[in-house]
């Protein structure tokens, strides 16, 4: 029992904004919200929300290893298309009969972790670090995009799945739950949308529960000064590594999510705008913290869909507008500042009435 508590109590600490029955009575209520959304809204709307739960696995996954870690990385989208690419060749050949899908998820994360652990490897056991490692990571990412879009031609197939070059893959079936009175389908729909809500909140907590763990404060210590981290026994490497694998999995989660949701992957998923994306989201939201990096990529999403209907190159601009302004005037991010901002007033009430000083 005192082992489960300590488990739960890492769900607060030092890594992580937001603590006490306030916070969770908040997070609670925009859980309960959620959750009741779709009975108020159409299924269009609630297909275009889980659009966007999506990519904040990725978002959360670029918060860990470039917030907690310190290491910016490139290769977020990436291992989003490796894993939407391995997800489709899967089920188109093998299908979604008796739960498949979900088998095929499970393979695809994996094989997007795998690449990442080899990359990896080389990375951080090669010492690459800083800038180098954005380089080396975004110049991966447009290789492997390159790649993809020249896989137009009938020898490019892989099974029964054609890979079909710059027009990406399509036609593969969409996540199939198993059931006895007939296989439930999750089409962008109410059930899509609990399923992928589901998963977004065990993520949230765990990664709350991973940073404000010893793993998490080591890597925090490795990001403010990974020299004196060696210095006190840690293979940096080797925590490096691991973030790095985690990340990618969830990078990972959201291509196939994505690909499931829209049966289709392409190429530009990897280009160099979708490699951009996620550092906006991130940096604008709040990079050293997972509650303001999840509300800050719902924000900016939102915007630059609601701009992308009067344009693309609108919504791009903004989105560099956007990060600028973050750079300049909120370093930790625009969400973050504002939580820190609203957040002060609580702090002061609570640490003026601390007895102690009599």
């Amino acid at each position: 029992m005192n082992a489960l508590s300590r488990f739960f109590r890492r769900l607060e600490g030092p890594q992580t904004l937001g603590r006490g029955p306030g916070f969770w009575v908040g997070f609670l209520v925009v859980l309960a919200g959620a959750c009741a959304y779709p009975l108020f809204s159409d299924g269009y709307t609630v297909g275009n929300t889980v659009y966007f739960f999506t990519w904040i696995f990725m978002a959360l996954g670029l918060s860990l290893i470039w917030g907690y870690g310190g290491s910016l990385s490139f290769g977020q989208t990436a291992f989003f298309g490796i894993a939407g690419y391995a997800y489709g060749i899967l089920t188109i050949n093998f299908g979604a009969a008796y739960g498949f899908t979900f088998v095929a998820l499970l393979f695809a994360v994996a094989i997007a972790a795998l690449f990442a652990a080899l990359l990896g490897y080389f990375l951080f056991f090669g010492r690459i670090s800083g800038v180098f490692l954005g380089i080396v990571t975004l110049s991966i990412t447009l290789v492997l995009e390159r790649f993809m879009a020249q896989t137009a031609g009938p020898e490019w197939k892989i099974g029964a799945a054609r890979l079909n070059g710059f027009n990406g893959m399509s036609n593969m079936p969409p996540l199939t739950l198993p059931w006895p009175g007939g296989d439930i389908v999750l089409y962008p729909d109410v059930q899509l949308y609990y399923v992928v809500l589901g998963m977004l909140v065990l993520v949230y907590l765990g990664l709350r529960i991973l940073v404000n763990s010893p793993f998490g404060n080591v890597l925090v210590a490795i990001r403010e000064n990974p020299e004196r981290a060696e210095m006190l026994g840690y293979d940096i490497r080797k925590y490096q590594l691991g973030t790095f694998v985690i990340g990618a999995a969830l990078a990972g989660l959201s291509g196939v999510l994505y690909t499931s949701w829209g049966q289709y992957i392409t190429p530009s998923s990897m280009g160099m705008t979708a490699a951009a994306l996620p550092i906006v989201w991130v940096a604008v939201g709040g990079r050293s913290d997972l509650t303001t990096t999840l509300v800050g990529t719902v924000t900016v999403l939102a915007v630059f869909q609601a701009l992308t209907i009067h344009g693309s190159q609108y919504a791009l601009v903004v989105m560099g507008v956007m990060l600028v302004l973050t750079v300049l005037l909120a370093p930790r991010g625009l969400i973050y500042a504002l939580a820190r901002l609203v957040a002060r007033p609580f702090s002061k009430r609570a640490s003026n009435g601390q007895p102690g000083d009599a």
